[in-house]
């Protein structure tokens, strides 16, 4: 990397040179069967360069062929890509705990094994049909540039999912389980799961209309993908954004706080540095309901003349390969601040409303405008403060700045959410569902 970098810093007036390496093993059950063993090594440099304030971008897996990578780099300068941004210089960083040296000796036989313990917990409570997945993630991560940021990072992650499907459905209780080192999953994970799945096994067919609705983390893709597009820099450059002008304002319930906080090691994926080298921090997006501020890469900063964030990240809203994405803004590392009330005393504060467990179509809708029309996948139905079934065939529609000002109360449990972002229940009044009848 060093050689590519003093070889980009010649034909250029800024340079990066970003890198990847990462291990991931997994072990996946279908029926409760195993499925299929996995076991992938990947790495790979990605560069970008800067001439006459326009960004040149290219990536390789190999990098036996660093003036080919670099050539490639300099053709990309014809797009004329604006940059008119400088690459930091970082050379403090928080210390955080974020790699378990023990995860690199797990076997795939523990894997198996912690597996089928969990099928065969499942196959004894339910009559689903049982999927499990296991995964060992090991990821290093360097940044150089021109400037004299030289800087790298490596993590452990352990994750393990676990889903009961409804027989003749595609539908399901999902449970997830986050560590930084191998363990068991919690059995409080598997009871919930179990409890939902028992609960709802009857399909029922309420009346449509206005009633309350309770988020679950699985669900709440729909909520976090409007938020933070809502509060991104880009989308407030680029005057998509419905409360580009509204910091200091209320735009929800005083009951709502999101934070994003890369260097809470409680979790795993915690983040020192962004995939541009700055310099991590946690950031509150919303406090109390009131909006407090937006997140920013390098560009989007530049261009709006603000500073950047630590958001700079080389993802999509669909994940991706990080070696081939340039940055962009992105709060990866979302977390909404718990409520005082259980998950039971939530359902029976619900006279009439729908847990959605799942959703379908959550990219669906005007999304920077807080819109969505979402499936139900699937919708347990409650009537005076019980389950007392599933929902099959219903829409749940509305819009983020107005239902999120009708919250009901938030639950007093954060759970993994789509990635490494923590968030409880949320339970929200007069919203509109569509059914069959």
């Amino acid at each position: 990397m060093e050689k590519l970098l003093e070889m980009a810093k010649k034909v250029s007036d800024k340079a990066e040179v970003y890198s990847i390496g990462y291990t991931h093993n997994s072990v996946s059950f279908k029926n409760a069967k195993l499925h299929g063993i996995e076991s992938k090594i990947q790495s790979g440099a990605s560069l970008r360069i800067i001439k006459d304030n326009k960004l040149g971008f290219a990536y390789t897996r190999n990098l036996a062929n660093r003036q080919e990578l670099l050539q490639n780099a300099i053709d990309s300068l014809e797009g004329e890509v604006e940059a008119n941004y400088d690459f930091p210089l970082t050379e403090k960083l928080a210390r955080i705990d974020t790699f378990d040296p023990s995860l690199e000796n797990v076997l795939s036989t523990q894997m198996v094994e912690e597996s089928a313990r969990v099928c065969d917990l499942l196959k004894s409570e339910t009559d689903a049909e049982i999927s499990v997945s296991s995964t060992t993630y090991t990821e290093t991560i360097r940044v150089m540039n021109s400037c004299g940021t030289d800087i790298s990072g490596e993590s452990t992650f352990y994750v393990m999912y676990g889903s009961l499907v409804f027989p003749g459905s595609a539908s399901g209780i999902w449970g997830a389980f986050l560590s930084k080192d191998f363990r068991q999953m919690p059995e409080n994970i598997l009871n919930e799961m179990i409890k939902l799945y028992t609960s709802s096994s009857k399909i029922v067919e309420p009346k449509g209309g206005k009633m309350k609705i309770m988020f679950m983390p699985n669900s709440m893709i729909a909520l976090k993908w409007r938020i933070s597009i809502g509060t991104s820099s880009k989308s407030v450059y680029e005057k998509v954004s419905p409360i580009a002008n509204k910091v200091g304002e209320k735009i929800f319930d005083e009951r709502i706080t999101i934070h994003d906080d890369p260097l809470n090691d409680k979790h795993p994926g915690a983040r020192a540095f962004d995939d541009e080298g700055v310099a991590c921090k946690p950031l509150t997006i919303i406090e109390n309901g009131v909006l407090k501020s937006f997140y920013y890469d390098l560009d989007y900063a530049s261009k709006l003349k603000a500073k950047p964030t630590g958001h700079g990240h080389r993802t999509t809203a669909w994940g991706g390969d990080p070696i081939s994405i340039k940055p962009v803004p992105a709060l990866t590392h979302m977390i909404m601040e718990p409520g005082k009330k259980s998950f039971s005393d939530l359902v029976k504060s619900i006279d009439r409303g729908i847990i959605l467990e799942g959703a379908l179509g959550a990219h669906s809708g005007n999304i920077p405008n807080g819109d969505f029309s979402i499936g139900v996948s699937p919708g347990l139905y409650v009537e005076n403060g019980e389950i007392v079934g599933r929902v099959k065939d219903a829409m749940v529609a509305g819009n983020i700045y107005e239902m999120l000002k009708q919250v009901v109360d938030i639950g007093d449990t954060l759970y993994p959410s789509w990635g490494t972002a923590w968030l409880p229940p949320i339970l929200c009044d007069n919203v509109s569902v569509t059914t069959k009848n």
